[in-house]
């Protein structure tokens, strides 16, 4: 990303991460079962999409199921297992038409088979050389990708192809599932929450937080685009002070 005026960022960020929240507090004031929140808000991800390929953001990653949403309620989570399954089959081709390419994110072991088949079919129609990268995490968690990486690592030791010593921040990075992409730079938070609720934990380290008081249905382009323009405002500092990044930026 380019920089301007002493250190502080360009209008438009590599990767933005999304923490979708309060579809059922939408619902709820509408006087709706809490699926209609989550129906409602597919149109908020069709603006923030929109938002951000025009804005030339290369990776967007939205926070759809975490691995702790399965305590909810039996029925909740049916019926957005059913919402993502024909989300998948409606949305895919779309994506595609539109160079997207769709990437689900996750543990998906514990997802029904017809699901799991779903996701691969929708990966591999939009998969390819795209300008746009729609990463979507379902049963997700921060801890889990981190563990999952140290137990490919680990693995690496016990097979005696990689020594211990040799483990750097980096390669562990390499191997969670975003490894390949880069890091976020804006994460947003709708609902009114602060806190990151087990995202993206690890790459998460030097993100700059956006938090909106919007329920999720209700945060559209208007939206999405005065989080861009906060982000624009920032100096992104990792670890410096000002007065250094400013001199590296005019150096």
């Amino acid at each position: 990303m380019d920089k301007i005026n002493d250190g502080y960022t360009t209008a438009v960020p590599r990767h933005v991460a999304v923490i979708m929240d309060g579809n059922n507090r939408w619902a709820k004031k509408r006087l709706l079962p809490g699926v209609a929140g989550h129906k409602a808000g597919v149109d908020a991800v069709r603006a923030v999409i929109e938002v951000c390929a025009e804005a030339g953001v290369e990776v967007l990653t939205l926070f759809a199921f975490s691995s702790e949403n399965w305590k909810r309620p039996a029925e909740e989570v049916s019926a957005l297992m059913e919402l993502f399954l024909s989300a998948l089959r409606r949305e895919a081709k779309k994506l595609n038409v539109n160079d997207i390419s769709l990437r689900i994110i996750g543990d998906r072991s514990r997802f029904h088979p017809e699901l799991q088949a779903a996701m691969r079919e929708a990966e591999a129609q939009t998969s390819g050389d795209k300008r746009f990268v729609l990463q979507v995490a379902a049963n997700y968690g921060g801890q889990w990708d981190i563990a999952q990486a140290a137990q490919r690592l680990a693995r690496e030791v016990q097979g005696g192809h990689l020594r211990a010593e040799d483990i750097t921040p980096e390669l562990l990075q390499s191997c969670l599932v975003t490894g390949d992409l880069p890091l976020p730079d804006l994460c947003i938070r709708t609902g009114g929450e602060h806190r990151i609720s087990n995202f993206l934990l690890w790459q998460l380290a030097y993100t700059e937080l956006y938090f909106s008081d919007l329920f999720w249905p209700d945060f559209k382009h208007d939206a999405m685009r005065k989080a861009l323009a906060d982000f624009a405002s920032r100096q992104r500092r990792f670890g410096k002070t000002s007065d250094q990044v400013a001199a590296e930026t005019r150096s």
